[in-house]
């Protein structure tokens, strides 16, 4: 399951944009941040895909949820405009950011490619 984290648990497991200017991972694993909102109906769509994603990769790739409505600072901060956004965040290297409810083989495409085979 992919776990919901506000602004304290982003800055824990993921980058503390207060105390680092350049991007800095703080994460054990590569991750997927799913910025959403209860009232999304695409929102809606992407949630059991993540689901089954956050099982099919488990101990290789953490899957966090922000609820935007809750944590406005955080998606501000990374400029989230609409939702959903997904930001896909490697070991090493910057992260990427995709928008919309994509496919689940468009996912998982994304995550082999641009967290599991990165070499940065």
């Amino acid at each position: 399951m992919p776990e919901n984290i506000n602004k304290e648990g982003f800055f824990e497991k993921v980058f503390n944009y207060e105390q680092n200017k350049e991007w800095k991972f703080e994460g054990d694993l590569p991750c997927v941040v799913d910025f959403w909102a209860p009232w999304c109906g695409p929102c809606r769509i992407l949630g059991p895909v993540l689901e089954e994603l956050s099982e099919e990769y488990k101990g290789k790739v953490n899957f966090y949820k922000v609820n935007t409505e809750d944590e406005q600072e955080l998606a501000g901060a990374f400029g989230i405009r609409s939702i959903p956004s997904l930001l896909f965040i490697p070991k090493t290297g910057q992260p990427k950011m995709a928008v919309g409810a994509l496919p689940k083989d468009v996912l998982k495409e994304a995550i082999d490619k641009e967290l599991l085979t990165a070499v940065n």
